[in-house]
């Protein structure tokens, strides 16, 4: 699992080690530095003689460039720092001169903006140093101008020193330019804006480095990574049977769009659930049994809901299942006692609360109509462009766990936040919300009762879906399209690979 800490928690966590005089840049600066000579290496058949171009502004950050720069410098590296700012490192400049290094003063003659950008887009590697987690707000000035120029021109490798500067430390916000990333070197922990969208996807390849932290606070956001899931995926025993493994009662569909209880009920099925059973009308049902024989279309127990997938907003789930009889709406005292995902047109049938065993799965737009008849005036685009503040939003207002869809999967749970970022971007695909509803809904059966026992399990137990989901994504596509029946197809497979050999 990658966990990650506010800036506020890493800062705490670093004053008592540089009161006592542990050096703690030299650390960071030294990592950084070997994380670079593997990175020239692997990218060129000899370090001396490469390029490399610090971009240096005025606060710690620049001054792990600038160390990091000195020692390249010494390994026969041709280092340049370009300085955006009157105030730099002035132990790192002293280290980077004493290392032959070079310095270009760029804020003392701003008019040679082109020309050195041209002199740094041709560089073997860039270490972009300009801005660290005690900056706010979007890059300004010289930098924002430099970064600008850097991007609209052929790219060089760049590795970030601790995070890409401009990106929203605690938020992952993009509230101005910023120089995506090929990799981004971090000190002591993963800092949450380095998981969450939008940055998530300016961050590149992401290398923490060990520099001796002791963070005591609970993470601000957590990423499950696969081995995570494979633990705890519950494998059925020589005692289990149809209803220990989890019964998976589906309300999806409409004449209109029968194909999303389709592959709901596919998804279910192929995620391991232990029976599903379908609930709603009739000419549905025939078009999931033509497809899924196995699937029950008669009454009887669930011990988790997939409700809403395929369902119009305005619709109404009851209305869609309108033949399962004592089971009514989503959020009933008879729903309230097991697991929902609730999706789509389900959304808007919620009751002002909800437990947090009911995992919402709006995309942005959802969520952003979810919010607005909650009393926030909130648009797509801003959900959009802060996924993790609406996120907790209609986590509090709604009571409901929130998983938010997107390229970076953001679940909002009772203990915690998740961002999961294994889907390739051919997921997003008509159909494929459904089976995330289905792998979701068999996931929750199978531990229904942990769920409701311990609600904060909720949100983890939706994580894993959508590692699930997007890594079955990955299988299905092998690297291009991918229809959504062929995810749920890919299911098992994924599974397998997931679980504990031996």
């Amino acid at each position: 699992m990658i966990e990650a800490w506010s800036a506020a928690d890493v800062r705490a966590a670093e004053e008592p080690l540089l009161a006592a005089g542990v050096p703690l840049m030299e650390r960071a600066s030294f990592a950084l530095a070997t994380q670079v000579l593997r990175d020239l290496r692997a990218r060129r058949r000899s370090v001396r003689g490469a390029r490399v171009a610090l971009l240096v502004g005025a606060g710690n950050n620049g001054g792990d460039a600038l160390h990091a720069g000195a020692y390249l410098a010494r390994r026969g590296v041709a280092v340049t720092a370009v300085l955006v700012a009157e105030r730099a490192h002035a132990a790192g400049l002293a280290a980077l001169r004493a290392a032959g290094g070079r310095v270009e003063a760029l804020h003392e003659a701003p008019e040679r903006l082109g020309g050195v950008a041209g002199d740094v887009a041709r560089s073997d590697v860039v270490l972009d140093g300009l801005l660290g987690i005690g900056a706010r707000g979007a890059l300004r000035g010289l930098a924002a101008d430099l970064v600008r120029v850097l991007d609209a021109g052929p790219r060089p490798w760049v590795v970030a020193v601790d995070l890409p500067s401009g990106i929203g430390v605690d938020d992952g916000t993009v509230p101005g330019p910023v120089l995506r990333a090929d990799r981004t070197v971090t000190f002591g922990a993963a800092k949450p804006g380095l998981l969450l969208p939008p940055a998530a996807h300016l961050v590149g390849e992401l290398t923490v480095v060990d520099i001796g932290l002791a963070l005591r606070a609970e993470p601000a956001v957590r990423r499950l990574e696969p081995a995570d899931v494979g633990r705890a995926w519950p494998v059925p025993g020589p005692g289990d049977h149809k209803y220990t493994r989890g019964v998976v009662g589906v309300v999806a569909g409409t004449s209109t769009y029968p194909g999303a209880a389709v592959l709901a009920a596919s998804a279910a099925v192929r995620a391991g659930a232990g029976m599903v059973r379908y609930v709603g009308p009739p000419a549905v049902g025939q078009a999931v049994l033509a497809v899924r024989p196995e699937v029950v279309t008669a009454p009887g127990r669930v011990q988790a809901w997939a409700l809403g997938s395929g369902v119009p907003v305005g619709f109404g789930t009851a209305q869609a299942g309108r033949d399962e009889g004592q089971h009514g709406r989503p959020g009933s005292p008879v729903e309230r006692t097991v697991p929902a995902v609730v999706d789509a047109g389900g959304l808007d049938l919620l009751e002002p609360t909800s437990p947090p065993w009911f995992v919402l799965t709006p995309h942005a737009g959802e969520l952003a109509a979810l919010l607005r008849r909650r009393g926030e005036d909130v648009e797509r685009e801003a959900v959009e462009a802060e996924p993790v503040r609406w996120a907790r939003r209609a986590r509090e207002l709604t009571g409901a766990t929130v998983l938010l869809k997107g390229s970076v999967t953001v679940v909002a749970g009772m203990d915690g936040t998740y961002a999961q970022a294994d889907a390739p971007a051919w997921l997003a695909t008509a159909g494929s919300g459904d089976v995330l509803a289905g792998v979701l809904g068999a996931m929750l059966a199978a531990r229904s009762a942990d769920v409701v026992g311990r609600p904060a399990l909720a949100a983890e137990v939706a994580a894993a879906a959508a590692l699930v989901h997007g890594l079955a994504g990955r299988r299905a596509g092998q690297g291009g399209p991918v229809a959504a029946l062929e995810i749920a197809g890919a299911v098992p497979a994924v599974v397998a690979d997931l679980l504990p050999r031996g």
